[in-house]
């Protein structure tokens, strides 16, 4: 296969593109800085700037398959311009690409496209594919957006797949690395009431989930969570018992995080118990279902 990777530096990009290659097929990448180019036999980069919609045309030459992960992130404190940067880096990259495979031949058939629990309410519900409520926070604002842009290309026949990714797990980047931190130095502390919950998977298990969905074209909107979500407590008291650690510092409290946050105190106050039902019935094997074993195998 050839695949066309967006967000392919990105903590699941880059373990996703070294994935493909070494199953033996060829990734082509995008990147905004032409200094990133690479050009190897089956790892190519290829120059595009969505916000001028400029995008090498070499890019698409044999790709079958387009995934989507480019998106400013969303852990920097949420400004009315940075708010703004979140969700123009989402929708006109995605618009750029639409808008050059309905001008230009191409061979896609699938186009999957990054997403985003945070769409479900911060409850106690279990949530499946098929919830209808939606969160009124500016997360799920970000997450309605970005699915409505990826699924405008089911108007040019291409099957559409929408990943809603929990928590990703791993010790290059993202939750884990930063929860983990204060916990190393013995100063680690559930957040805001600890109740909330975290729908999470190992980096592994997301991977796995990127190549089987690709090969296998499965199409529609798709849990990335692992069988066994936890509350934000036990998801603090678990790395500390892998990291050998004791939890003794109260929570912190929610205006606390408010205070130093602002809005971006959501991302760690909210939390949503959703549904991996729908992986688990179309085949997916997960290697790491349950937190205890992710943990170890990270930590």
């Amino acid at each position: 296969m050839k695949v066309l990777i967006t967000g392919a530096t990105g903590l699941i990009g880059s373990q996703l593109s070294k994935a493909f290659q070494s199953e033996g097929h060829t990734v082509h990448y995008l990147t905004t800085r032409k200094n990133a180019i690479v050009s190897e036999e089956n790892y190519k980069g290829f120059y595009w700037n969505p916000s001028n919609n400029e995008l090498d045309p070499a890019a698409m030459e044999g790709v079958s398959a387009i995934i989507h992960l480019a998106g400013a992130t969303v852990s920097k404190r949420w400004t009315k311009a940075y708010k703004e940067e979140i969700i123009d880096s989402r929708l006109k990259s995605a618009d750029l690409l639409y808008s050059f495979l309905k001008n230009n031949p191409n061979n896609v058939e699938h186009f999957i496209s990054a997403s985003g629990v945070g769409l479900y309410p911060s409850n106690d519900e279990i949530h499946s594919e098929e919830t209808t409520k939606t969160d009124d926070g500016f997360l799920a604002e970000v997450v309605k957006a970005w699915e409505v842009a990826a699924h405008k290309f089911e108007d040019l026949g291409i099957k559409v797949s929408v990943v809603r990714t929990g928590i990703v797990l791993s010790t290059e980047g993202g939750a884990l690395k930063e929860m983990s931190a204060p916990i190393r130095k013995g100063v680690g502390a559930p957040l805001g009431k600890g109740t909330q919950w975290q729908s999470w998977i190992h980096i592994g298990d997301m991977v796995q989930l990127y190549l089987d969905m690709t090969k296998k074209g499965w199409e529609g909107v798709y849990n990335a969570v692992a069988p066994n979500p936890v509350t934000n407590k036990e998801l603090t008291h678990q790395i500390a018992k892998t990291l050998g650690k004791r939890i003794w510092l109260p929570n912190v409290p929610s205006f606390v995080l408010r205070i130093i946050l602002g809005e971006m105190a959501d991302i760690v106050l909210d939390g949503q118990r959703a549904s991996s039902k729908k992986l688990e019935t179309k085949g997916f094997n997960f290697n790491f279902p349950h937190l205890d074993g992710a943990l170890q195998d990270l930590l």
